[in-house]
């Protein structure tokens, strides 16, 4: 499995969320280098003692990306979608990626992203003002104005308090057309449901959108179906037209699912930037680990990076079970009753 890690001195700040251009660009072009250890860390003065354990405690609030099979299922796919989607005029096809909150949904399309915004630059490093992705959210409510309003804010163009929807529309297709966007990443889509009058227009305007747009389309959403985004003569023309991927919490009952599940906790456990942890540790907990976060990778990782910040307030620099403990989760890994132990497989008595 892949690990990418982020460091926060690139993050984008409150005022450049991932929704805006410059916080994308700044985003992508963050470094991706693991923080190294200082091997002289004991001896460190008081202040530069802090500024270091500051920096490692920045490196854990975001930490790493593992490569799970849903990144990389999608990445592979919409790469073929790109390729088939090129010389469409329009009924472009598009990817939508559904399931429960905290499989990893906004993860993959925003690795999505950055893979091809990055495979783009290296290919064109002389890429002028080229913008190839748009990432944007479906605000909650929405209506066409503002989803309108959605991309233009993305691009920085300014809004007129009386422009109308066919004016900012109009904006948005001319810029995205002109600076050569081939990937929309609309997130959220679940806050769109078309079975109402609001729900069926910004479907509508999504769609006009991909048709004024030469780009492919990517939707993410917590159980699509549910929202239905599939109902009606709007969803059949969309189910139609999109290819749907699941995303679901890891699985514990086999033995190669067990094994991925440990394969997981090793490669986050890898990333961990602590002195006297020692490796092995969590993945020896590894069905612990499943029982607290449900298979979720995000309350995994949310468990880790929480377990590793304590280590460093507290001065343990290892990551044990009573820190791991001390972790509270979301509502849904706490309030859910854990999952049956797996059962093993049992040994036969030899006879003679």
């Amino acid at each position: 499995m892949a690990v990418t890690a982020d460091d926060s001195t690139f993050d984008p700040p409150p005022a450049e969320p991932l929704t805006s251009k410059e916080g994308w660009v700044r985003w992508v072009g963050r470094d991706t280098v693991p923080i190294e250890l200082h091997p002289n860390w004991v001896d460190l003065d008081p202040a530069s003692r802090a500024d270091y354990d500051d920096a490692r405690l920045d490196y854990h609030s975001s930490m790493i990306v593992v490569a799970t099979p849903t990144i990389r299922d999608v990445i592979t796919t919409v790469r073929r979608l790109l390729v088939l989607n090129r010389r469409q005029i329009s009924a472009r096809r598009g990817l939508i990626l559904t399931g429960d909150s905290g499989t990893g949904k906004t993860t993959a399309i925003t690795q999505l992203g950055r893979a091809h915004e990055l495979n783009v630059r290296l290919r064109n490093p002389s890429r002028g003002h080229r913008i190839p992705v748009v990432y944007i959210t479906v605000p909650p409510a929405a209506t066409p104005r503002m989803l309108a309003v959605e991309f233009a804010r993305f691009l920085g163009l300014p809004i007129a308090r009386r422009a109308n929807l066919t004016d900012i529309t109009n904006s948005v297709c001319a810029v995205l057309c002109d600076v050569g966007c081939d990937l929309v990443l609309v997130d959220e889509i679940h806050n769109l449901n078309i079975a109402t009058r609001a729900g069926a227009e910004v479907s509508d305007q999504l769609k006009y959108f991909s048709e004024r747009i030469p780009a492919t389309f990517v939707y993410a959403g917590i159980d699509v179906e549910r929202a239905n985004l599939f109902t009606g003569t709007r969803g059949k023309q969309i189910a139609s037209r999109f290819t749907t991927v699941a995303t679901r919490s890891f699985a514990y009952g086999t033995t190669i699912q067990r094994a991925n599940w440990r394969a997981l906790v090793a490669t986050l456990e890898q990333a961990v930037r602590l002195h006297r942890h020692n490796q092995g540790t969590l993945t020896r907990h590894s069905e612990y680990l499943y029982r607290r976060t449900h298979g979720m990778i995000g309350s995994l990782v949310f468990l880790i990076r929480g377990a590793a910040a304590d280590a460093i307030v507290d001065g343990t620099e290892r990551i044990t079970k009573a820190h791991l403990e001390a972790i509270p989760l979301d509502h849904t890994a706490e309030s859910t009753p854990p999952p049956a132990a797996a059962k093993r497989p049992k040994t036969q008595a030899k006879t003679s």
